[in-house]
């Protein structure tokens, strides 16, 4: 944002004696018409019209631990009238003011930096005059607060804030946290990006509640944003950084559970900058073997594409490594006997052989696998499948079960097998599987996509294998594995690492004392392993993502399972399996729980779903699996299912607005259900109500009634602080929530 001659700085006082002065003072001044929070929304009081919150663009710059974070914040005055506003802005605690800028003169030109304690008793005037509690959530944080400045009718007004804080570390990793609402209402974009510098080289870049787009500098620089579908996402931004050491780094998040014992663990680990860097080891070389369909429906560009796919990837071979080919119809063709180094040479004759491929005949996918999973690999290798189709098993063996046994029984030589299925009559769950079982994923190209496109994409991230065939052990003192103190570990199977990826393990851990992980796997070429020992004393309700990520990937496994449940099923139907109901149940519970919804459990937020018909609702959940999850097994709407299982499986940010596609492959989102740390509530009418409650038997009868005026609610809003659940009360309209196993109703 340019600062014209126009604007004026207002000074800070930052100085303690000053401010503990100046802060008395500006705290005791009337509001203005407007109090303008750029991580919720403008406050208005009266009838004099609101100033509107346009966007929010902020830049971060971190050197050596120490954050500078730059806000720009646009306003909207929609009212014919000039309107008075001040800003109000939760920052971290410990933050100083550097600069605040704003277009226009100031009757009062000045900032003041509140604590948290002077910071609670501003919101508690807001919510006297204003009644509206939802500043409440930002209850535990330091608050600036400016002095009053104009928008002009129909106008727009700039205003610029920067401060400065120093970061917490917690071993190798630094972590940035950003206040912002939880409030699904909050619709205001919000362009964030950071810019990291470091002595120390940067392992990696993860955010859990944000999708990050992110580009290196160099191995001491790391540039990320969050990506443009994600901007509105609500909630606080929250960005750890690890720090390089020898080989795999990696940091634990832990999240405590007072009522089970233990908590949540959610391990986050990367790999060096620049792999090669100073190291002796050999690269491990890939040898890619390409698994082409040609049947009939493979005519016209969908060949074509392939064709062209199969040829960016062998020549975006390194020297060394090595490719075969199989084309298959009715019968399966090999290029070569065994695979081969890519040279000269055998580069042109694979793009002779592809020249000659032509489309016609079924689709033979068991025996194709088959013989692709039975070479023999060249030794030293990563040995990486990609197999390609466009339709239905038609000839051979076409039982979905015995296919998928040849990926889980037949692959002696591990190979790593990438499916890709093109257009919409392809078995995708048969995909999925076949990929899932062998450390690899599954992608889908739609008809108005083009394949060359998306298989290039997924090449591109296969590049450089730095850890191949990771393994995680939990061990003891004594270096042997103690696997009974973490339990529903996920991803069960670890993937293989590549240059610039980063793994991120979701489990439960039980017991207070230290947890020692050991990470072994094929490090450039030689085998290593890695152990880390973290301290729990660092495990916080502040980390609620963990639980929550956790739970959305153990939902996203118990769906696989029903999924594979439908292959060739002979009439098992999910309303009399007691296998199924028994996995629908426990979806349920975990859906309820924590927000979590799918395209099979988006009807627990409808306003006609009553939770505490527990029979009711499981005979509505178990329908939807039995004709989606199960019997949907081609076609868009199983497209769409899948694409929603493979981010659900592999969750790494949080998903607040419960957003999948439909079976028409349209993004839709759930707003009446608003996770708040880590408590879920339902919206029932003008109602929201605390997950704990609606899944109780039978709903009760709120125990007591708290109005936001009294001084119960003062004392609530303090306990709930506490536990970094004071989001709970923000939420607009009557509030029914569970307080140490007692029902309250807050209300106005």
């Amino acid at each position: 944002m340019k600062l014209r001659t126009s604007w004026f700085f207002i000074g800070l006082f930052i100085v303690a004696a000053t401010a503990v002065a100046q802060t008395t003072h500006v705290a005791a001044r009337p509001f203005a018409s407007n109090v303008v929070v750029p991580q919720s929304r403008a406050f208005a009081s009266g009838a004099t019209g609101a100033v509107e919150i346009t966007a929010v663009d902020v830049g971060v710059v971190i050197v050596e631990q120490v954050a500078t974070t730059t806000m720009d914040i646009s306003l909207r005055n929609p009212t014919r009238g000039r309107l008075e506003a001040e800003l109000l802005v939760p920052v971290p605690e410990g933050a100083v003011v550097r600069a605040f800028t704003f277009q226009g003169a100031a009757s009062e030109p000045t900032a003041q930096l509140l604590t948290k304690e002077e910071a609670r008793s501003t919101y508690e005037r807001i919510v006297a005059k204003m009644r509206d509690p939802a500043i409440l959530e930002f209850a535990g944080s330091d608050l600036v607060r400016s002095s009053v400045f104009p928008v002009e009718a129909h106008g727009t007004q700039k205003v610029r804030l920067s401060y400065e804080h120093l970061l917490p570390a917690d071993g190798d990793r630094v972590d940035y946290v950003l206040p912002r609402s939880e409030s699904l209402e909050v619709t205001v974009p919000w362009n964030v990006s950071v810019k990291i510098k470091s002595k120390t080289p940067i392992s990696t870049v993860y955010s859990p509640s944000h999708m990050l787009d992110t580009t290196r500098g160099g191995d001491t620089s790391v540039s990320a944003k969050i990506a443009a579908n994600a901007v509105t996402q609500p909630g606080a931004f929250r960005l750890s950084y690890l720090l390089e050491r020898d080989g795999v780094t990696a940091s634990l998040l832990a999240y405590p559970d007072p009522v089970n014992g233990g908590g949540y663990f959610l391990l986050l680990a990367g790999l060096p900058a620049s792999p090669h860097r100073g190291s002796n080891a050999l690269a491990i070389k890939r040898e890619v073997t390409l698994v082409l369909d040609r049947s009939g429906s493979m005519q016209g560009d969908k060949l074509r594409q392939v064709r062209e796919a199969a040829l960016q990837i062998i020549a975006g071979l390194e020297d060394g490594e090595a490719f075969n080919i199989i084309a298959y119809n009715e019968a399966v063709e090999v290029f070569a006997a065994r695979p081969l180094l890519k040279t000269d040479e055998t580069e042109q004759k694979a793009r002779a052989w592809l020249a000659g491929m032509t489309a016609r005949g079924g689709t033979n996918i068991h025996d194709a696998l088959l013989e692709a999973l039975r070479q023999k690999p060249i030794e030293g290798t990563l040995p990486i499948v990609l197999f390609l189709t466009d339709g239905f098993p038609t000839i051979g063996q076409t039982s979905e079960i015995t296919i998928r046994n040849v990926a889980m029984k037949a692959n002696a030589h591990h190979r790593r097998v990438f499916t890709f299925g093109v257009g919409v009559d392809v078995n995708t769950p048969l995909l999925e599987r076949i990929a899932s079982e062998t450390r690899a994923t599954s992608t889908f190209v739609l008809p108005n996509e083009d394949v060359e496109v998306k298989v290039a994409q997924v090449f591109k991230r296969l590049y450089g294998p730095v850890l191949a065939g990771p393994r995680l052990e939990l061990v003891g003192a004594d270096g042997h594995s103690v696997p009974s103190r973490i339990l529903d570990v996920l991803p069960g199977m670890l993937p293989d690492l590549f240059e610039g990826d980063q793994l991120v393990v979701l489990g439960r851990y039980v017991g207070e004392q230290p947890l020692s992980f050991a990470v072994s796997g094929n490090y450039l070429g030689r085998q290593r392993t890695f152990r880390f020992t973290f301290d729990l004393d660092g495990a916080t309700t502040k980390n609620a993502f963990v639980p929550r990520l956790w739970a959305s990937r153990k939902i996203a496994l118990l769906i696989d399972a029903i999924r594979d449940l439908g292959a060739d099923n002979g009439g098992r139907t999910a309303l009399t399996d007691p296998k199924i109901k028994e996995l629908v149940d426990e979806i349920i519970r975990l859906s309820t729980e924590f927000g979590i919804l799918t395209e099979y459990t988006a009807f627990l937020a409808t306003e006609g779903t009553d939770l505490a018909q527990r029979d009711e609702v499981l005979r509505q959940a178990m329908f939807n699996f039995q004709n989606r999850a199960m019997n949907t097994r081609q076609g868009l709407a199983s497209v769409n299912q899948s694409e929603n299982a493979s981010f659900q499986r592999y969750q790494y940010n949080l998903n607040a607005r419960n957003e999948y596609l439909d079976e028409n492959m349209k993004r839709v989102a759930v707003t009446s259900v608003q996770q708040v740390n880590d408590l879920a509530f339902y919206q029932r009418g003008d109602r929201w109500i605390d997950s704990r409650v609606v899944n109780a038997r039978s709903e009760p009868e709120p125990a007591r009634v708290v109005r936001i005026d009294s001084n119960e609610f003062r004392a609530l809003v303090e306990k709930l602080t506490a536990e970094n659940r004071q989001g709970a009360v923000s939420l607009k309209g009557e509030v029914i929530l569970s307080v140490d196993n007692e029902v309250i109703l807050v209300t106005e």
